[in-house]
């Protein structure tokens, strides 16, 4: 089996989709880039028995290549990302507030310094019916220059040079939508709007985050 450990990585994150309140039943999916080659999970399989035999490996078309199973439906949003950036991993989850979100806004406020991870504003692809190339298009123009959106309507997507990293910045997104929602809700008991950062802020915060993060030393081997 090629790509054991990549196969392995991608039941390891999908298994972690429920507990991390990022999906319900079977919904949601996700995917790596290899080269020329895409592993995916499949569609409707409850993610407590995927295995990694059962991950799906296609080409950069969707055509199966190995795998005994049909790929997620969302596969042409999937390529799509693949095709047209250099991310080579994405995210897809239904996660409840930042649902909720998209279906109140066109992008979501500039409410914490967090939404520097994006790239900028956080856009709400414009709803399209799922496993569509029109939902496909709509979602990659959203992304232009981002690392993640809302989809109207429906939830989230966010990219990356890692699946690490793709699924850190959906629980990112997910924080974000849930605090914008608590402070909409308070702000409206008491007649306001909530504060929001000026653009001028956030484009000094992603400049910092160009150089934030650390590696931790490696332990030295004893003799």
């Amino acid at each position: 089996m090629r790509l054991a450990q990549e196969r392995a990585e991608i039941v390891r994150f999908a298994q972690r989709l429920r507990p991390d309140g990022l999906v319900v039943g079977t919904s949601g999916n996700l995917s790596m880039r290899v080269g020329n080659l895409v592993l995916a999970t499949p569609s409707g399989l409850d993610y407590d028995t995927l295995t990694p035999d059962l991950v799906c490996v296609t080409d950069l078309s969707g055509r199966l290549l190995e795998g005994r199973l049909e790929p997620t439906s969302e596969m042409p949003l999937h390529l799509s990302v693949y095709n047209t950036t250099d991310h080579t991993a994405v995210v897809h989850t239904h996660a409840t507030a930042a649902t909720a979100v998209s279906t109140l806004v066109a992008e979501l406020p500039v409410i914490h310094y967090l939404v520097a991870l994006f790239g900028g504003p956080v856009r709400v692809a414009p709803y399209a019916t799922y496993g569509t190339p029109e939902l496909a298009a709509s979602v990659t123009g959203a992304l232009e220059g981002r690392t993640g959106c809302l989809m109207s309507n429906h939830g989230t997507v966010t990219v990356g040079s890692s699946l690490a990293q793709a699924y850190q910045l959906n629980l990112y997104l997910e924080w974000l939508c849930e605090v914008w929602l608590r402070a909409s809700t308070a702000a409206g008991a008491v007649g306001r709007l909530p504060r929001e950062l000026p653009a001028k802020e956030l484009q000094r915060v992603i400049a910092k985050f160009e150089t934030y993060g650390q590696v931790a030393p490696a332990r030295p081997v004893s003799g």
